[in-house]
């Protein structure tokens, strides 16, 4: 596994934390094996909008930076598995106040709408 080394660039800690976990598709990934481990035929049904190759991309650097593992099984058809490390683990909560912030605006974001279409009408 290649290992990063510590950029002399980053200005703020949000910045490394947003470079590991940043990414279109990274918080679905790690939100997925907050569950458990999973195959990757079946991260491709929980998150069907990322491409293959986007998702295949997205899980090796969460896995140089020692968020994921992956565990290839010598099988015909191959079957590979993706679980959180330890330290993958420390990103829980994190990933629970994400999602809670999500719910939280797209409630938000909802009411907005409905009063702007409720003016609009009235």
């Amino acid at each position: 596994m290649i290992k990063r080394k510590k950029n002399p660039e980053y200005d703020c800690p949000i910045e490394v934390t947003l470079d590991v976990i940043g990414g279109k598709w990274k918080g679905m990934i790690l939100y997925c094996l907050l569950r458990g481990t999973t195959r990757f035929n079946e991260l491709r049904r929980l998150i069907p909008k990322a491409t293959q190759r986007v998702l295949t991309a997205q899980l090796r650097e969460l896995e140089r930076d020692n968020v994921i593992s992956r565990k290839v099984y010598a099988e015909v058809p191959p079957r590979v598995e993706y679980s959180l490390t330890e330290f993958g683990h420390s990103l829980k909560p994190i990933l629970e106040m994400m999602g809670q912030w999500g719910e939280e605006y797209w409630q938000v974001v909802e009411n907005l709408a409905r009063d702007e279409s409720e003016d609009e009408a009235g």
